[in-house]
């Protein structure tokens, strides 16, 4: 099965179709970090994480991760974690973007595996499906209301693929 971002504001996976929103300056072929586009392409789903004090813990096939407050996802390139999740500690000197959150964004997210496996430095990171309330512009992750993504999480199975066009 395969999730599909139909355009900017559309995703779709078999006869279910979400309003949604995605990077600020549309999506992208050639995503860089920080141009606030989605990237194009075919990939992989992985772990869905969720604030558990706020949230129940999505139905899901996918593997569920509470979201700790030493949470991060690390978004600088000179980093040898950089798109990787990493726990902050004192002293930490790189940037990274932080996923116990006092808005509700992160509460539930699921990771894109975009520049994930051979992760390429400046390509892009922190690539998520999370939440939003207005469908407002993201930095180039896909946003869509928190009912929706509890209905997405029940759908998806560890082998479905997410299509950005």
């Amino acid at each position: 099965m395969r999730i599909r971002l139909k355009n900017k504001e559309t995703l779709l996976y078999d006869e279910f179709e979400f309003k949604c929103s995605i990077g600020k300056n549309g999506s992208n072929n050639n995503k860089k970090e920080g141009d606030n586009t989605t990237p194009k392409g075919v990939f992989g789903i992985g772990n869905i994480f969720y604030r558990s004090d706020r949230v129940k813990r999505p139905t899901s096939d996918l593997k569920t991760i509470i979201i700790k407050k030493n949470m991060a996802w690390c978004d600088d390139p000179r980093s040898k974690f950089y798109n990787k999740l990493i726990k902050i500690k004192k002293n930490l000197n790189i940037n990274y973007e932080k996923l116990y959150r006092s808005d509700s964004k992160y509460d539930l997210l699921l990771v894109i595996k975009y520049n994930f496996k051979k992760v390429i430095k400046n390509k892009g990171s922190a690539i998520f499906l999370h939440l939003t309330k207005n469908y407002s512009p993201t930095q180039g992750c896909i946003a869509l209301k928190k009912k929706d993504f509890l209905i997405l999480s029940k759908l998806i199975k560890n082998n479905t693929k997410i299509k950005i066009d």
